[in-house]
């Protein structure tokens, strides 16, 4: 004879899901079984996580996983958050599994390592670890939960390395300017004389509009107010 079935598990699509109210907790989510009693021990884990957390003020394990996405949600509008979902890609292959309270920089050596043997500057490098620790500064400061509880309690401290390996810029001599214009296709060749001529900086030309242009009245030539 089968186990009685606990109040709050569907059976949907061969899966069994759960769907109830605990006090003023909804929990609305797959158990990822289609075996009744495994999911009712799912279940019971998932009850005694709301009331460790409601009663005693423990926080539910949640996994740097689940924060990067969460961050990548928030942040979406943000111009270069493209480039912030490649790197944690990357660092998710590491620690994406990783408990928020064992994301650390000793649980972090084995990202850096891996990204030393590739030959990625310091730099590059850092970027990874700046992003982990605005993530976990995050939850340990903003994200709350349903229980009035942030993610994380504290946040450890991620250490950023010297950019010691950091190529250092140098000016073109005259020579050496020519010979990057001439490999260079006419949009961008006038674009880079615009730019040495003016000490303007990519984001300021490339986003450069004619709305912008002001005639100067007495010289028969104009200039661009780039807006603050």
């Amino acid at each position: 004879m089968g186990c009685k079935r606990m109040p709050g598990l569907i059976l949907r699509n061969g899966t069994w899901h759960i769907d109830k109210d605990v006090g003023k907790v909804r929990i609305c989510e797959s158990t990822g079984t289609n075996r009744l009693e495994e999911a009712q021990k799912y279940l019971v884990r998932r009850l005694e996580t709301i009331r460790q957390a409601k009663i005693y003020g423990v926080r539910p394990k949640r996994l740097f996983a689940e924060a990067a996405a969460k961050y990548l949600v928030e942040n979406r509008h943000k111009k270069s958050i493209h480039n912030d979902a490649s790197r944690l890609k990357m660092l998710e292959s590491f620690i994406g599994d990783l408990p928020l309270e064992s994301t650390h920089m000793g649980t972090l050596q084995p990202y850096i390592t891996a990204r030393r043997k590739e030959g990625v500057k310091s730099r590059t490098i850092n970027h990874g670890l700046q992003l982990t620790r605005r993530i976990l500064n995050l939850a340990a400061s903003e994200w709350l939960d349903e229980y009035g509880l942030t993610w994380l309690a504290t946040a450890p401290k991620i250490k950023l390395f010297p950019e010691i390996d950091k190529s250092k810029p140098y000016p073109l001599d005259w020579e050496e300017q020519e010979r990057l214009f001439k490999e260079l296709p006419p949009h961008l060749k006038n674009m880079a004389l615009f730019a040495v001529n003016t000490g303007c900086r990519d984001a300021e030309i490339c986003n450069l509009r004619w709305c912008w242009e002001v005639p100067v009245l007495g010289l028969n030539c104009s200039v661009f107010i780039v807006p603050g």
